[in-house]
């Protein structure tokens, strides 16, 4: 089996097409997060949604209750979950308030933050409530 950089000689090509395996890679691992929450009965409200803030991986909804997920991908379920820095976590929390302000019922909409775990096999785990703004 041949990697997608081998026998490319510029540096800058190489960093290109790993950037760009990643990329398909993280929208691979989205996609299968997407499929166990609509199994559930989920609806997608929005994908890689950007804010001041930074961006949400997917954001559900179940009824009327907002979900917030961080996808994280690695070889195992808990390399995937230390992916996860709390910096992050209140990056996401101010995000998803920004998201939650536009929502009919503003601040007052339930929300909850799960972190989806997608290992090497794409097997999906997801840990709800993971975090919140109080964690």
């Amino acid at each position: 089996m041949t990697r997608p950089t081998e026998g490319v000689a510029d540096p800058r090509e190489v960093r290109r097409l790993r950037g760009m395996a990643a990329s398909l890679s993280g929208a691979a691992a989205e996609e299968s997060v997407v499929r166990h929450f609509e199994g559930l009965g989920c609806r997608v409200a929005a994908r890689r949604w950007r804010s001041p803030w930074g961006e949400v991986d997917l954001i559900l909804r179940d009824g009327t209750r907002l979900i917030f997920v961080e996808v994280k991908k690695a070889r195992s379920f808990d390399r995937a979950a230390h992916r996860l820095a709390r910096r992050q976590m209140d990056r996401l929390c101010a995000a998803a308030q920004d998201f939650a302000d536009r929502e009919p019922k503003g601040s007052l909409t339930e929300l909850r933050f799960d972190l989806a775990l997608v290992d090497g096999m794409g097997r999906v785990r997801v840990i709800e409530n993971a975090w919140g703004e109080d964690f």
